[in-house]
């Protein structure tokens, strides 16, 4: 695949800011910003990403059964606050 060149125009001033501070937040180029962002927007290579995943984490078998068993209670409905 052949790579293309664009130009965007009258990028408003609050993008711009926007695309600037996550520029510096990636450390990378501004085009290369742009590119990834893009990527990740339209769904390119991949699924899309919201950035989040850092802060998701999996959970074993054993942390899984726990929780269910911890949280069993909150779909018990108490007779009491209905009468």
């Amino acid at each position: 695949m052949n790579a293309r060149h664009l130009t965007v125009r009258n990028v408003p001033e609050d993008l711009a800011v926007a695309l600037d501070f996550e520029r510096q937040r990636r450390g990378k180029s501004l085009n290369q910003t742009v590119v990834d962002l893009l990527t990740q927007a339209l769904g390119v290579k991949g699924k899309r990403r919201n950035g989040l995943a850092h802060l998701a984490g999996g959970w074993s078998e054993a942390e899984f059964e726990e929780f269910n068993k911890n949280t069993a209670s909150f779909s018990e409905l108490d007779p009491e606050l209905w009468k």
